[in-house]
C-alpha cells in the first residue's frame, strides 16, 4: 500500500511567505477567480488591528490564527494552493500595500527600514549574495483559467500601483488596504508599527502540505466549511487548459466562464454536465456495468484522452435540453422544445426521486436530436420511459430497481431511436397487487403520480404552476364530533392516492384544514384542471368511502394510460435485422412450447 506524506507545521506570516523562495506559491488553473470583497478585506484588516492592540494590553493575546493553507508540491517544485487561495492572495496584497506606504516615507526610521527588510523576502526573490530583491520575481503567481486578472495581480505585486479606474478585485482590494492603512496611520501613527509587527510575526497560519493533488483535495474536502469545495470539473478545466496554446487559452477560458454562468442560470453546473456526458460516453462504449469509477477517475483514466478542448462545446449543446426542462426556453430550429405533450412528460419525469431518469433522456437527445422524426419519437420514448420508472419504483422503491435496466437502455439508445426496453409492471404482478402499489405509493412517488393524473386531464393545456403542494381532500385532522370514524383506519386512508390532489401553495394555505364543502371555492379557482373539476363538482361531502372509490378510479386510469403509452411505442422493424425478443417474450414462448402449442 502506498504511503501518504503530509506535513503540518504552524508558521507566522513572514516565515510562511518567505518559504516561497524555494517553492513559489501558485494558484492553479482549476481554482476559481479571486473573489474577496470589501467585507472580507475590512474584516481581515480590522481583526489584525484589534489583535495588535490586544498584544500591547493583554498577556493572553499572544498569537492570532488566520486559518489553514492546503497545498501540494507539483512537478515543477511549486506549491499548488488547493485551499486558502483567497486568504494567501489577500495577505500578499496587504503586505504589498504596507510595503508601498513604508517605501514612500521620506524620513525612514529604524522601524521603517527594519520592516522593509522583513517584508521584501516575503514578496520577492532575493539575490543570495547582495540581498537585493528582484521585484519582477514574485513569490505568488495566479494561473486561474477563467480569471482575466492574473497579469494584474503580477503587476500590482511588482509595482505597488493599480491602473486608474480599475474595476478588478485585485486592484480594488489593494487600494482598499492602502486606504485602511492610511486612515489608521493618521490617528495612530505610532501604533502602526505594532500592527505591522503583529501581522508579520504573531499572525499564525497552518500550512498543510500533501505529497500529491488527490491527498490535498481529500484534506480540503474534510476541512472545508467556508465555501464550495473544488469540483472534478475544476480539475478537468486545468487539465484541458494546460494543453492549449496561448491563443487558445483565452477562447477556452471565455467559453468555460460562459457555460458556467449559463448552467447555473438553468439549475445545473458544469460538474453535472460532465456527469451526464460520462453516461453518454459509457453508453457509446456499450458499458452497462452497474459499478463504475467516479466522474474524475473516468475522465482522467490513462490512455483514454477523454478531456479534449472541444468537450466544452459538447457540454454547451447538451445544456440545451436542460434549458427547456428547467427554464421553458424554446430552442431555435428544435420544434420539440415547444411541444406541450413532450414538455408535460418531461415535467412528470422531473418529479422522479433520483437521477436515473436524466441519463436516458440526455443520451436520447444527444444521439437523435437531428433525426427528422425526432419530435414524435422523443414523445413516445419519454412516455414509455415514464412507465418504466414509475412501475419499477412502485414495485421496489430504490435506485437498484432501475439502475441496471437504465444502463442497458442507455447503450441501446445509441444504436437506434426506438430501443427495446421493458416497461410496465412485472409479468407476475397481479391486478390486485398493481392496485395496492398505486393506492399506497411511497411518499417520494406521490408528486409524480399526481402530475401524471393532472396532465391526463384533457383540459390541462398548460404546464402545472411551479409552486404547488399536495392537498389532502379529507383533512389530516378532523373534528371527531363531526365525523365519528375509526382513527387508525381513517389515518391510513387519508394517505391513499385517492385523497390527494395538486393545489397551488397560496390556495393550499387558505384551504387550511377545512372540510371539503369549505374548500371547494379554493379548488374552483385553481389553474390545475383536475383540482378545478373537484371545486366545480356537485359533491357536498368527502369522506373515507369516497377516497376508496377514487382509489379504484385512479388505478384504472393509470393502468389504462400506461398500457396506452406502452402500446404506442412500437419499434419499426429494421430491414434485414431480426428483432430480438424481450425476456418476457422468451418466457411466453417457453410456456407455449411446454403446453405443446408451438
Amino acid at each position: 500500500m502506498a504511503t501518504t506524506n503530509i506535513d503540518v507545521n504552524k508558521q507566522n506570516v513572514v516565515d510562511l511567505l518567505k518559504s516561497g523562495k524555494d517553492h513559489p506559491f501558485i494558484i492553479p488553473e482549476y481554482q476559481r477567480p479571486y473573489a474577496w470583497s470589501d467585507d472580507e478585506i475590512i474584516t481581515l484588516f480590522d481583526d489584525l488591528w484589534e489583535f495588535s492592540i490586544e498584544r500591547t494590553t493583554s498577556e493572553s493575546a499572544k498569537t492570532y490564527f488566520l486559518g489553514s493553507i492546503v497545498s501540494f508540491e507539483n512537478d515543477q517544485g511549486e506549491k499548488e494552493i488547493i485551499d486558502g487561495q483567497q486568504r494567501i492572495t489577500s495577505l500578499f496584497l496587504l503586505l504589498r500595500a504596507v510595503y508601498t506606504k513604508l517605501e514612500s516615507e521620506e524620513n525612514k526610521t529604524k522601524e521603517i527600514n527594519n520592516f522593509i527588510s522583513k517584508i521584501q523576502p516575503a514578496l520577492w526573490l532575493e539575490d543570495e549574495l547582495t540581498g537585493e530583491v528582484d521585484k519582477t520575481k514574485t513569490l505568488l503567481r495566479s494561473e486561474v483559467a477563467t480569471d482575466q486578472g492574473n497579469e494584474i495581480l503580477r503587476r500590482i505585486l511588482e509595482t505597488g500601483q493599480t491602473e486608474k479606474d480599475a474595476k478588478d478585485n485585485y486592484s480594488h482590494n489593494f487600494n482598499k488596504f492602502v486606504e485602511l492603512y492610511e486612515n489608521k496611520a493618521v490617528d495612530n501613527a505610532m501604533h502602526m508599527f505594532q500592527f505591522i509587527n503583529a501581522l508579520l510575526n504573531y499572525s499564525i497560519l497552518l500550512p498543510i502540505s500533501a505529497d500529491n493533488q488527490d491527498t490535498a483535495l481529500t484534506i480540503f474536502s474534510t476541512l472545508n466549511n467556508r465555501g464550495l469545495p473544488l469540483s472534478d470539473a475544476d480539475i478537468f478545466k486545468s487539465l484541458i487548459y494546460k494543453k492549449l496554446t496561448a491563443g487558445e487559452k483565452k477562447s477556452f477560458a471565455h467559453k468555460w466562464k460562459e457555460l458556467e454562468a449559463e448552467a447555473s442560470k438553468h439549475g445545473e453546473t458544469i460538474q453535472s454536465l460532465f456527469n451526464y456526458h460520462m453516461f453518454y460516453l459509457r453508453a457509446c462504449d456499450g458499458d452497462v456495468k452497474t459499478t463504475t469509477s467516479g466522474v474524475r477517475k473516468y475522465f482522467t483514466e490513462k490512455g483514454k484522452n477523454r478531456l479534449k478542448p472541444e468537450i466544452i462545446d459538447t457540454l454547451a449543446d447538451s445544456l440545451n435540453l436542460w434549458k427547456v426542462i428547467r427554464s421553458g426556453e424554446i430552442l431555435a430550429n428544435e420544434s420539440w422544445s415547444e411541444n406541450k405533450d413532450i414538455l408535460k412528460v418531461l415535467d412528470i419525469l422531473v418529479a422522479y426521486n433520483n437521477e436515473f431518469w436524466k441519463y436516458p433522456t440526455i443520451i436520447y437527445y444527444n444521439q437523435h436530436k437531428d433525426d427528422p422524426e425526432f419530435e414524435g419519437l422523443f414523445l413516445k420514448f419519454l412516455r414509455k420511459l415514464c412507465v418504466l420508472l414509475v412501475t419499477r419504483y412502485l414495485e421496489s422503491p430504490s435506485i437498484s430497481a432501475v439502475k441496471g435496466t437504465v444502463l442497458k437502455l442507455n447503450a441501446a439508445i445509441i444504436k437506434t431511436p426506438e430501443p427495446e426496453f421493458v416497461a410496465g409492471f412485472k409479468a407476475d404482478t397481479s391486478e390486485e397487487d398493481a392496485m395496492s402499489l398505486i393506492v399506497t405509493p411511497p411518499r417520494t412517488m406521490v408528486r409524480m403520480l399526481l402530475k401524471i393524473l393532472a396532465y391526463d386531464n384533457q383540459n390541462q393545456s398548460e404546464l402545472l404552476p411551479d409552486k404547488w403542494e399536495i392537498e389532502h381532500i379529507f383533512p389530516q385532522k378532523w373534528d371527531t364530533s363531526f365525523f365519528t370514524l375509526d382513527s387508525d383506519e381513517t389515518n391510513k386512508t387519508l394517505e391513499h392516492i385517492g385523497n390527494k390532489i395538486p393545489l397551488e401553495k397560496p390556495m393550499n394555505i387558505r384551504a387550511s384544514n377545512n372540510y371539503f364543502d369549505r374548500k371547494k371555492e379554493q379548488y374552483s379557482k385553481s389553474a390545475i384542471a383536475i383540482t378545478q373539476d373537484f371545486g366545480k363538482s356537485n359533491r357536498v361531502n368527502w369522506i373515507p368511502t369516497d377516497i376508496k372509490l377514487r382509489d379504484k378510479e385512479i388505478t384504472d386510469q393509470l393502468t389504462s394510460l400506461f398500457a396506452k403509452w406502452v402500446d404506442e411505442y412500437e419499434p419499426t422493424p429494421v430491414p434485414g435485422v431480426k428483432p430480438v425478443p424481450t425476456p418476457e417474450q422468451l418466457e411466453q414462448i417457453r410456456q407455449l412450447r411446454e403446453l405443446g402449442f408451438i
